[in-house]
């Protein structure tokens, strides 16, 4: 029934239909049904008449927008499949009907030039990061080239291509519709929710298998890399934000892993959470993953528009199937965009980006780019694929190849790396439990950077009542009924005072000053506090985005996680500065924490999965604000 339907479908250049097969399954859903373009995720129809629907929903990136932050609009459809019918066929049967014949392109080549795009990435390490706009940052260009045979034959062609040759991939896909063509592989699930669990998996650092394949040696060495370390330590951070933000219990960290696919290896990890949220407001909290993206998110999506040369279209958007429950609810199952092959009128789009940190060399950026644009354009034929990895046999199961994520040195590698971790986030929080702060309120104003999720959940967990406010809708009442006003964390220079955001943290942190109110600042408002004390502030040297380092804190030396680009700076050996106690570098002055009368702060991030010591500073620092 599934192949006779199939083809009809392929028949009938009106026809839109959708084809899946997820990983660990050995079948292709078919979906089809009546195509409905909507402007906002809470026009998706999951139901009809009083009647649940099932509903796939390709998610352009302009769909940000939807939570203040800017995107290029393109015009790319919010487009939903209203499903009528979902059957399921074995994929060895499927294979034989679709078409196998290769599909040459003509005139590939990058939109922007190597040259182009390595200044680019120059850029925005010196005016973005540098200037403290952020940790990370994901700039795209696109592969393009043309292909002389129709869209949708090629759209199943390299289908077949993907179900054949490709492994390890979250989804492979094929989105046949009227004017939106796409088929591709998709490494990542950005959230999934099933049963009122929310699980997302952030996956960061690219391994590009060498010609041959890849081998332990290679793929260690790859692992001992200090960026991609990091890179996949923010982006854990970055996701751990939305999690707070749609989960009770905050999300429990687990892994790393191994996500190995035919070209290409991955670092991931897996968050897991709690919700009764909708989930079309899960996906709307959610939206993007930060490895498309960058962090913090709100700013990311201004840095992109800034340096990127055009809209984004469905790429880093998220295809969404949402699944009746049977409790009157939806389960949620949505793959992140990428990995994939756009094609309309004989024109192949392959979108690819890399992540841009403090220590990203131009050249080698580019080269990831092309990594990735090779790893899809061989594992759909339109290339020379790489070969075949070297493998073992398992020894427990002769003739069984031993994959090299079951390699004991490379696990002992992977797990080494959470020795640096927050046990916090890596063990069971105990929602039960009665912090030492039970029955005292705090307010948690947001600067533009969604750590204050992270920060709310550990203050929630000391047993403060945490209410979470934008700096442009805080009120003065609440400002001053709150037993404790926490200053966030945000993007930008703490010295510019004719942005209309530092006005208003710096009015915040001076009004509780002078009503000698209990007042806890974070990072950019620690800093904001310290100018206010008359301590100098100055840029970084080298920006300390995603560093972890131990620091002197009041008697203790724990370790921190941080994400700042500038600094409060004291004459080295100071104890004390602008009528307040200082904990500082002992060489360079440069000061990690401040407390006097009723308020504390510090520069690094207590709420970060690189502070092992947050939980408990944090709590030193309440109890130093609120005594």
């Amino acid at each position: 029934m599934t192949l006779t339907r199939l083809a009809e479908l392929t028949a009938d250049p009106t026809a839109s239909f959708v084809l899946i097969a997820r990983d660990g399954t050995d079948t292709v859903e078919l979906l089809t049904g009546d195509v409905v373009d909507v402007d906002l995720l809470a026009d998706i129809p999951l139901s009809i008449d009083g009647a649940p629907r099932e509903v796939f929903a390709m998610v352009p990136y302009r769909q940000v927008r939807e939570r203040g932050f800017v995107a290029q609009d393109d015009g790319a459809p919010l487009r939903c499949i209203v499903v009528d019918e979902h059957i399921h066929a074995p994929t060895r049967d499927l294979l034989d009907s679709l078409p196998s014949t290769a599909v040459p392109l003509r005139g590939g080549g990058f939109d922007i030039t190597d040259d182009d795009y390595a200044a680019i990435v120059e850029t925005v390490i010196s005016d973005e990061i540098g200037r403290g706009e952020g940790a990370n940052f994901v700039i795209r260009r696109d592969y393009t080239a043309e292909i002389d045979v129709d869209d949708r034959t090629a759209a199943l062609t390299w289908f077949r291509a993907l179900l054949t040759h490709e492994r390890g991939a979250y989804w492979t896909f094929a989105v046949v519709t009227p004017g939106h063509i796409a088929v591709g592989a998709s490494p990542e699930a950005h959230v999934v929710a099933r049963g009122g669990v929310v699980t997302m998996n952030p996956i960061s650092g690219t391994f590009r298998h060498p010609v041959g394949g890849a081998t332990k040696e290679t793929l260690v060495d790859f692992l001992s890399s200090t960026k991609e370390t990091e890179e996949l330590f923010m982006v854990v951070d970055e996701e751990l934000k939305m999690m707070s933000a749609v989960c009770s219990d905050g999300g429990r960290i687990t892994g790393p892993h191994l996500k190995e696919m035919s070209r290409l290896t991955h670092t991931e990890y897996m968050l897991r959470g709690r919700s009764r949220l909708d989930p079309r407001d899960i996906l709307r909290e959610t939206m993007f993953a930060p490895t498309v993206t960058g962090s913090p998110m709100q700013n990311a999506c201004a840095v992109i528009r800034r340096h990127e040369q055009k809209p984004r279209g469905y790429y880093s958007g998220v295809a969404a199937l949402f699944t009746p429950d049977g409790d009157g609810g939806h389960d949620l199952d949505a793959p992140i965009l990428i990995r994939t092959v756009y094609l309309r009128d004989g024109r192949l789009n392959v979108p690819v980006g890399a992540t841009l940190v403090r220590h990203s060399d131009p050249l080698g950026e580019v080269s990831e780019t092309h990594g990735k644009a090779a790893g899809v354009l061989g594992a759909i034929g339109a290339i020379p694929r790489d070969g075949a990895a070297v493998t073992r046999s398992d020894p427990d199961a002769p003739g069984r190849p031993l994959s090299l994520a079951e390699d004991p040195d490379v696990s002992a590698l992977l797990s080494s790396r959470n020795a640096r971790l927050a046990e916090f986030w890596l063990n069971p929080q105990g929602e039960d439990a009665v912090g030492p702060f039970a029955g005292r309120s705090a307010l948690v104003v947001d600067a533009e950077d969604r750590f204050t999720t992270m920060l709310a959940h550990q203050l929630r967990h000391l047993g403060l009542d945490v209410t979470i406010s934008a700096w442009s809708d805080v009120e003065e009442a609440a400002v001053d009924a709150a037993d404790l006003v926490v200053a966030g964390p945000g993007p930008g220079d703490p010295r510019d005072t004719s942005s209309p955001r530092i006005a208003r943290m710096r009015d915040i942190v001076t009004r509780r000053l002078e009503a000698d109110a209990p007042l806890l600042a974070v990072c950019l408002s620690h800093q904001i506090l310290a100018h206010r004390l008359g301590i100098d502030l100055t840029p970084l040297a080298s920006p300390h985005q995603g560093l972890q380092k131990s620091v002197p804190v009041f008697g203790e030396d724990p370790s921190i996680g941080f994400y700042n680009t500038f600094t409060a700076r004291v004459s080295p050996g100071a104890i004390e500065a602008g009528g307040a106690q200082v904990s500082a570098d002992p060489s360079s002055g440069d000061v990690y924490a401040l407390r006097g009368e009723h308020f504390a702060s510090v520069q690094g991030h207590l709420e970060s999965i690189l502070s092992r010591d947050g939980i408990r500073t944090l709590e030193r620092l309440v109890e130093h604000a609120l005594a």
